[in-house]
């Protein structure tokens, strides 16, 4: 499910160490941490496609992305998710996005579940995705190589190059749901505008297996008892739609 592909405009996070620590084991309370995690218009959710309601000014002005392949793309185990810096400049408008406003997409993260049952944040009539288990996905194909370079927290590798067009589902983007939420990580802040993909991308059993080889700790570091230190189900809990109107881009 390209439930993330298409970044919002996030400002950037802290520096790593500088942040509070936060994980996605169960029983901990991101609100008493960063109270923006307490809003009424939190991510991810529950997408009840029949709820949607179709709203053809979506297309109005083609949601258009102008994305450029990006040369020597550092990719990082940073113990909460895998991501890929994205050092040139790729911006996506039209859509729902306010009218004469470039957003531009700093980043790639990735989420995926310990198994096949479960990984995507976004879940569509209840059903969660693995990271959606298909045919190889040629355009991580250069990520999913090195993952094992970066097993452990902390460590990166760079990338000769990668194509963030390669996680749009199709050309024309006319398939898609619209909310507004917030940041599915800490701080959590609100304000964000979700695009979620009608139509799922898809990787290989091979390539989902090479992220769950990840740890979330630093290599040699002792963990705490019961925990294995595996790098996965890093996906948060869907959160309540409250008064909130998905909108959709298709009958």
């Amino acid at each position: 499910m390209a439930d993330r592909s298409l970044i919002e405009g996030d400002e950037p996070l802290q520096r790593r160490e500088e942040a509070p620590e936060w994980g996605y084991e169960e029983g901990v309370e991101w609100g008493l941490i960063f109270p923006d995690a307490n809003g009424e218009y939190q991510s991810p959710i529950n997408l009840n496609s029949r709820e949607a309601k179709y709203d053809p000014s979506l297309l109005e002005v083609r949601l258009s992305p102008n994305y450029v392949v990006c040369r020597d793309c550092e990719v990082i185990n940073d113990g909460h998710s895998i991501q890929i810096a994205l050092k040139s400049k790729s911006v996506l408008i039209g859509g729902p996005l306010p009218r004469g406003h470039e957003f531009e997409l700093h980043d790639v993260r990735f989420h995926w579940g310990r198994e096949n049952q479960r990984g995507s944040e976004h879940t569509v009539n209840f059903k969660a995705f693995p990271m959606e288990i298909g045919k190889e996905h040629a355009g991580l194909k250069a990520v999913t190589e090195i993952l094992q370079d970066i097993q452990y927290k902390g460590k990166s590798k760079t990338i000769p190059c990668f194509n963030p067009n390669s996680l749009l589902p199709d050309p024309l983007l006319r398939d898609y749901w619209v909310y507004e939420g917030s940041l599915t990580i800490p701080p959590c802040s609100e304000g964000v505008t979700w695009i979620l993909f009608r139509y799922p991308l898809t990787v290989s059993q091979v390539q989902i297996e090479e992220f769950r080889r990840l740890r979330t700790h630093v290599k040699g570091a002792e963990l705490l008892e019961g925990c294995d230190g595996i790098l996965g189900d890093n996906f948060r809990p869907t959160q309540p739609l409250s008064d909130r109107i998905i909108r959709a881009a298709f009958q």
